[in-house]
């Protein structure tokens, strides 16, 4: 019995469901979108200077978070795989994919935000404090580019907010009495930012607890999720050109050039990936693009025999024999008689491939040699979980329940879709 719920109902859902949940936060950057844009169009040098990379996440995840949901709704019927029956896998990628794209909107804090550590670190799933807001005694400036700074402080996400304090609870009568676990700190009233006479106070949930830093898991989750996307598809798209390059060369005019390429890639599947890695990234030094690289170049082995044995096995067959003495040129048989019928093979390694990437470089991250300090990692969440496993569990349970999840995702996929060119594999 299929399922009566399609990828498209899917998608939209998670779209409205970040822009309820965000609403404040959605019109607020939409409102920096416009002032920016006018800062634009009057100095265009600052406004460039101002263009970082958290404030073009925060600009694109704003733009896309109501467009996409548009463009699915009006195209579900003609784009096919919109109305493909959800599932498992279906369910998984998509929500991967939408912490790919709206990380700004679907995760709660910076993944690398620390503050009041002593009151926040190894706090269990569902946990809470109370956040008290301090007056700055800042006053607004009125000009286009205050109200820029202004806007800009509370859209994107920063590591550390001096305008906050965390506590377990707060008392207020004359002055504020601040409780953290259990050292008592008292504030003036005039420190605090007031609301008709009353303190500023809300509370910050750690949906599934917080690390030994403090740092909230599950925004480091959302984010490891874009890592993980990121360096996957970095690395395939590197394998994906060497491969097809590599083997198109080799397997068509074959002989001297093909024996070359041939023992190369032996040699390069002799000595064990991993070692070649670790040396490569001991060298050079670990850091996103070096891990993209290095992955991308110790995967394109497969794909090589794959293609090239398509190759050989295609330029022997009439069709093809047909095709050259039409005269068509080595550039227009390669792409549009041979590339098509040795999509399907190619398809299904890559997809495998990606979650073998995936995997690969969790992996480096937990010996201490993926993407660095800078960047939250699945792979580093569970090295550091393993440190605190009988009293934070939390800390490794759901960065491994994640891996587990896009691993059996992206196996699935592939089993899928080489179902898909190969029907008579379901019998």
């Amino acid at each position: 019995m299929t399922s009566k719920l399609k990828i498209w109902h899917l998608i939209i859902a998670i779209c409205i469901a970040l822009l309820l949940l965000n609403y404040g936060l959605v019109i607020k950057t939409y409102s920096l979108i416009i002032i920016y844009l006018q800062i634009l169009l009057e100095n265009y040098p600052r406004a460039i200077s101002q263009l970082g990379f958290s404030l073009i996440d925060s600009f694109a995840s704003a733009i896309l978070v109501v467009i996409i949901p548009i463009f699915v709704y009006l195209l579900r019927k003609r784009v096919k795989i919109f109305y493909v029956s959800l599932n498992f896998t279906s369910a998984a990628i998509i929500i991967l994919i939408s912490f790919f794209i709206f990380a700004p909107f679907a995760a709660s804090s910076n993944p690398n935000f620390q503050q009041n550590i002593s009151e926040t670190k190894l706090l269990p799933p569902f946990s809470s404090v109370e956040v008290i807001h301090l007056n700055k005694n800042e006053k607004p400036e009125q000009n286009l580019i205050g109200k820029f700074y202004n806007l800009k402080k509370e859209v994107v996400k920063n590591t550390f907010d001096e305008s906050i304090i965390l506590a377990d609870s707060i008392v207020f009568s004359k002055v504020a009495t601040i409780y953290q676990k259990g050292n008592q700190v008292i504030l003036p009233k005039d420190t605090i930012l007031l609301s008709y006479g009353k303190p500023v106070i809300t509370k910050k949930l750690f949906l599934f607890g917080t690390d030994e830093y403090g740092r909230d898991i599950y925004s480091r989750l959302v984010y490891g999720a874009r890592i993980s996307l990121f360096v996957g598809l970095g690395s395939v798209t590197i394998s994906l050109l060497l491969g097809l390059s590599l083997g198109f060369l080799a397997g068509y005019p074959g002989g001297f050039v093909d024996t070359i390429i041939s023992r190369v890639t032996d040699m390069f599947l002799s000595f064990p990936a991993i070692f070649l890695v670790i040396l490569i990234l001991a060298l050079f030094g670990n850091s996103l693009f070096t891990v993209i690289i290095v992955l991308g170049f110790s995967g394109w082995m497969s794909l090589f025999k794959i293609v090239r044995s398509e190759v050989v096995s295609l330029k022997q067959k009439d069709f093809f024999i047909s095709a050259k003495m039409s005269g068509l040129s080595e550039y227009r048989l390669l792409t549009k008689e041979v590339l098509p019928l040795i999509l399907a093979p190619v398809v299904v390694n890559l997809v495998f491939q990606y979650g073998s990437v995936i995997l690969a470089e969790a992996a480096l991250s937990f010996l201490g040699l993926g993407t660095g300090s800078s960047y939250p990692s699945w792979g580093a969440m569970i090295e550091a979980g393993q440190n605190y496993l009988t009293e934070a569990w939390w800390m490794i349970l759901p960065p491994g329940l994640c891996l587990f999840v896009t691993l059996y995702a992206a196996n699935n996929l592939g089993k899928e879709i080489n179902l898909i060119f190969n029907p008579r594999l379901k019998g």
